[in-house]
């Protein structure tokens, strides 16, 4: 009888590939804030970190979209007020074309609103920068492991003001305009004509006219200058 050769007892390595979010090697971080000095502080903190590595910045929501298209990236750290495409906008856009990126929202707006937009636009964390150096990287890897993350400061004021509204029978805050209307309104408020609106959204420019109208009705203001400082206080442009 041929006998059997005994089986190692050193264990198989299973082929079974790493398909944890980046595959076990660091978090490949876009990077998007219009102010050139901040992009260099944030970088500084995460390039700090072992599991976190900065490989791609914008200056503005719309490069965001690019860059986020055009690079190997596993999280972006989106800030609200930048030109062209607020962060906002291009989370929602991201999270359109890309769902498994995850995204973060860097801001200095202590908002409530805001915090529930960037929600609803797909974020899963809301990180203030007057306190980035604190909370930012466990923001990264909370969203990374897919929790999501929100200042502690702001924990007990949203959720005393849900309870509020829910004694009330009052409704969470509402979205007033769509989001086509709102990269109207952005770039009507950053001085853009209509047919430069047209060409930036590849769309007519009795469309844009239409969706000038559509704001100027829903919002109940009369013209471009109340449009512009609407959009200052939305946060969509910095005054």
């Amino acid at each position: 009888m041929t006998s059997v050769p005994p089986m190692s007892s050193v264990p198989a390595t299973s082929s079974v590939p790493d398909r944890r979010p980046g595959g076990g090697r660091p978090t490949r971080v876009l990077l998007a804030d219009d102010h050139t000095l901040v992009r260099r502080g944030v970088r500084l903190i995460l390039d700090g970190e072992p599991d976190l590595s900065v490989v791609a910045e914008a200056g503005d929501g719309a490069e965001a979209v690019a860059r986020a298209r055009d690079t190997d990236v596993d999280l972006a750290v989106l800030d609200i007020a930048m030109p062209r495409m607020t962060g906002l906008q291009a989370a929602r856009e991201l999270s359109r074309r890309l769902p498994d990126l995850r995204i973060l929202i860097l801001t200095m707006y202590d908002n409530e609103q805001y915090f529930f937009e960037a929600l609803k636009a797909g974020a899963c964390g809301y990180v203030l920068k007057s306190v980035a150096d604190r909370d930012l990287v466990e923001a990264c890897r909370a969203a990374m492991r897919d929790e999501p993350f929100i200042y502690p400061g702001a924990e007990t004021a949203l959720v005393r003001t849900y309870l509020e509204r829910m004694r009330r029978g009052e409704a969470l805050p509402v979205r007033t305009v769509t989001d086509r209307e709102e990269e109207v309104l952005k770039l009507v408020a950053e001085g853009h004509t209509t047919k430069e609106i047209a060409e930036l959204l590849y769309i007519s420019a009795k469309t844009v006219e239409s969706h000038r109208a559509n704001l100027l009705q829903k919002l109940g203001l009369r013209d471009r200058l109340e449009l512009t400082r609407y959009a200052i206080r939305a946060g969509l442009i910095e005054p």
